[in-house]
């Protein structure tokens, strides 16, 4: 892409990511216990790292909420295991949240078969990171969350960029060291370095820089959509029952914030069309699944700005 920003070269030993953890140093001779106490003890380290970025994760969760609020998708961007967590993320919130898929793309390098087996050389491949940004049509009302354990990939530093050329929003999580551009300019809106230290097996960011990564995602997105009014305290109002499992879990939840007896609140959600949330505006407002809909609207979502504060019967 023209007018690329240059970067400093990369000393690749020099990457937290790469370094070596000096209590692995005689892993394998270590009885199966003690390996697995190890890799548990790292892995409590990568929620702490998480933890240290909190206000980071919350300004980014804002940016999200307020660009899905704007008719803005989420753009999430990977290589290896930072794609394939990226694609998790994107996939599990249409379910959770109620959300239409449309509000998510997920790049991962090496494209779709990436997500079952590594693709050698796919994450140094800038070119391919552009085409597949600009064939989504990347534009200033998205947010780009760009993953990168080292935060040197060139594959998501590439798609970075482009967000950037395209005045999209920007976030940027990384369990190495942020490189900076050498004319000083931020790399992203929002960047959270999680610092994870060296794996158990040195590079090996499946591991601990997998888990911080992880969190931190999980964090992102649902701190985004408890934003946009998707829950109902704890509970999961708008979820949409695809399955079984699903269905008895719509169910609970009207049960549980209206009182009605189970062939009934099934019977209610049946009449809104499968939606809790419109099941539940139905109940407690006494009208009809047109206007519980159009209430939600006028409310942005929010169940509790519509219906208050509700007391939640205890489970059966």
């Amino acid at each position: 892409m023209a007018g690329r920003r240059k970067e400093p070269k990369t000393d690749f030993a020099a990457l937290p990511t790469e370094a070596d953890n000096p209590r692995s140093e005689f892993l394998d001779t270590l009885p199966a216990d003690e390996v697995v106490k190890l890799l548990v003890d790292e892995e409590a380290n990568a929620v702490k790292a998480v933890k240290a970025c909190a206000d980071r994760i919350s300004k980014g969760a804002q940016l999200i909420a307020d660009t899905l609020t704007k008719g803005g998708r989420m753009i999430y961007v990977g290589a290896g295991t930072s794609g394939r967590l990226g694609n998790l993320d994107a996939a599990e919130c249409v379910p959770t949240f109620g959300v239409p898929p449309s509000l998510f793309e997920a790049i991962v390098a090496g494209g779709s078969r990436a997500l079952v087996k590594a693709v050698e050389g796919a994450e140094d491949d800038t070119r391919e990171a552009e085409q597949r940004m600009r064939r989504i049509s990347t534009g200033p009302k998205d947010v780009v969350i760009c993953i990168a354990a080292s935060g040197v990939t060139p594959f998501v530093r590439a798609a970075l960029e482009y967000a950037h050329s395209r005045k999209a929003a920007t976030i940027f999580i990384t369990c190495g060291r942020t490189v900076t551009y050498d004319d000083g300019t931020p790399i992203a809106d929002v960047v959270i370095e999680l610092a994870t230290g060296p794996e158990v097996i040195s590079g090996s960011t499946r591991l601990k820089a997998g888990t911080a990564t992880k969190v931190t995602l999980n964090a992102l997105s649902t701190t985004a959509f408890v934003l946009l009014g998707k829950t109902y305290g704890g509970l999961m109002v708008d979820v949409r029952p695809t399955n079984i499992k699903l269905w008895a879990r719509a169910t609970r939840i009207v049960q549980r914030l209206t009182g009605l007896q189970e062939a009934e609140a099934l019977a209610l959600i049946k009449k809104a069309g499968g939606r809790a949330k419109v099941a539940l505006v139905m109940h407690h407002a006494h009208v009809n699944p047109v206007r519980a809909k159009e209430l939600l609207v006028q409310h942005r979502g929010s169940l509790r700005a519509i219906v208050g504060d509700l007391q939640a019967q205890p489970r059966g």
